[in-house]
């Protein structure tokens, strides 16, 4: 059985004491790729040195998360299409809207969310969108782009089965990780009548660990109690979640997918 882990952060300090055993206890139950999200500038030597050390399977992104959409927000795009123009990326991302601590920069958010789809359409490479509090908004920025050469994956999915549909329609993938085993999230209703050739699979390692770690670290490894209850809710065996969720990231990422 093949997993990929297509959203989590291994580069960050929750995991410089063991890495290493992470990313064994991944491959044990079946994760051969991670893909690393960027944050901003500051996470870059971390993230190239993990893809450095693990080639092929440590992949890294570039892209500015709306979190770090402060008032160095211009610099930090620079960087974004310096890193562009530098060399080949997987994809950008994790870009988008977050409006659930503040929106003090909510105007730069929105503009470092349409230049950085744009960049991807440039690149011709896919977008991973992070969308806290921010579903309907980030849903309309795609609508605008989506000319039929947008793709990418709504990271961390969690909105109800209305947006699901809008966004399968637009022809993006939701990213499904710990959230599905929480009793009142939701998300099991949401995704049931998406057929699972539009989900992914994701951690957000450190961060959203499945049920029976909820509050514990996250790490790739625990991909399977994902795939266990995507399973059940989709009522097929865990063989199928992982084979067609595996062809999915790979559709999305290629061609660097590999």
């Amino acid at each position: 059985m093949r997993l990929i882990d297509t959203h989590c952060h291994l580069y960050g300090k929750e995991f410089a004491r063991d890495i290493e055993e992470v990313i064994q206890r991944a491959g044990k139950e079946g994760v051969s790729q991670f893909y690393l999200p960027a944050i901003d500038r500051h996470c870059q030597e971390a993230l190239l040195a993990l893809e450095a050390r693990y080639p092929g399977k440590c992949i890294g992104m570039t892209g500015l998360h709306p979190c770090h959409v402060k008032q160095d927000w211009e610099a930090e795009l620079a960087f974004v299409e310096g890193e562009l123009q530098r060399r080949a990326w997987v994809a950008v991302g994790e870009i988008g809207l977050d409006f659930y601590w503040d929106r003090t920069f909510e105007k730069e958010q929105y503009v470092a969310f349409h230049r950085q789809v744009e960049w991807a359409l440039h690149y011709d490479i896919p977008i991973v969108i992070h969308s806290r509090e921010s579903m309907k908004e980030s849903i309309g920025v795609v609508k605008e782009y989506q000319k039929g050469a947008l793709r990418g994956i709504f990271h961390c999915f969690s909105g109800g089965a209305d947006a699901a549909r809008e966004i399968v329609d637009l022809g993006l993938y939701l990213g499904i990780g710990g959230v599905l085993t929480y009793k009142n999230s939701g998300l099991a209703d949401a995704i049931r009548d998406i057929p699972l050739e539009w989900l992914v699979l994701e951690t957000d390692a450190p961060y959203l660990s499945p049920v029976p770690f909820r509050g514990k670290r996250n790490e790739s490894s625990y991909l399977r109690y994902v795939v266990e209850k995507l399973a059940e809710v989709k009522e097929v065996s865990v063989e199928t979640v992982a084979r067609i969720t595996t062809e999915n990231a790979l559709k999305v990422f290629s061609p660097l997918a590999g």
